[in-house]
């Protein structure tokens, strides 16, 4: 599995956030509309305390090395992990199990290393399958656990986003009507009402941070490592199939045929 830098999460988060941008100067409007340091604060703040409350505080605060890994694209690498697999498939059958002790050190995967060395230990194939399918059971929950978190953070965004133009709208409603005692000559229906649209105004933006942390970050983000994690996945079955057959002694020719039947098609050597 190789890592780089996701071009695709970087393009997209700049693009999107410029698609509003540009769509804020093409309507004419001023960025400084869509500024508010107590809208920020009201959706940010909120959403973290409410994942707070939802979740361990070590898990949320774990999110930061989760979020770190998303603008790093993985390569799996299906077909060479399965060559990987076949080359100890032959030196096990021709020199035992146990010679493949000898190269645990260089076992980049710890998966696989791990795997192999409880196959050199483990006699009994069903409990070898039993430990290898815990692992890989755990691995997926912990997966599942941060794409969780990661997608009640998008069902609390927009929330506290409407909570904000809700509090706004009661502040601004409050303020328009115990503005003071308003006589016939100084009443002007035109600058109150251009007063009230600004206060509507200033109250939307929160319900408009809210609905675009989730849509543009916290939403696909999830989505993102929904993917991953199925690849992840995906790759380790690979693995603990191989090293169940190592372990019974198939022909290497019988392992690549089962393993590659978890490749695409297209990927597949003819």
């Amino acid at each position: 599995m190789k890592q780089k830098v996701d071009l695709g999460t970087i393009i997209g988060l700049v693009s999107g956030f410029s698609i509003v941008a540009i769509s804020v100067w093409w309507l004419e409007g001023s960025f400084f509309w869509f500024f508010q340091w107590s809208s920020v604060f009201i959706v940010i703040g909120g959403v973290l305390c409410a994942t707070l409350v939802n979740y361990p505080i070590k898990a949320v605060f774990n999110l930061r090395h989760v979020l770190r890994n998303v603008i790093r694209a993985e390569e799996y690498d299906f077909k060479g992990e399965i060559e990987r697999i076949i080359v100890f498939a032959e030196k096990s059958r021709k020199n035992g199990l146990l010679s493949l002790e000898a190269d645990l050190p260089s076992i980049e995967s710890v998966f696989l290393r791990d795997g192999i060395e409880l196959a050199i230990n483990e006699r009994e194939s069903s409990r070898l399958r039993t430990f290898l399918s815990l692992d890989l059971s755990n691995i997926s929950t912990r997966h599942v656990g941060a794409q969780e978190i990661i997608l009640y953070m998008a069902a609390y965004s927009p929330a506290f986003g409407m909570l904000g133009t809700v509090i706004g709208l009661i502040v601004m409603m409050n303020r328009f009507q115990m503005g003071g005692e308003v006589t016939t000559v100084e009443f002007n229906v035109a600058e109150q009402f251009k007063d009230l649209l600004a206060g509507m105004g200033t109250a939307l933006i929160t319900t408009f941070y809210g609905v675009l942390l989730a849509n543009l970050m916290f939403l696909p983000i999830a989505g993102k490592l929904k993917r991953r994690s199925e690849n992840e996945i995906m790759l380790k079955s690979i693995v603990l199939e191989g090293i169940i057959s190592i372990h019974a002694r198939e022909h290497p020719m019988l392992i690549k045929e089962k393993l590659m039947t978890f490749v695409a098609l297209s990927q597949r050597e003819t």
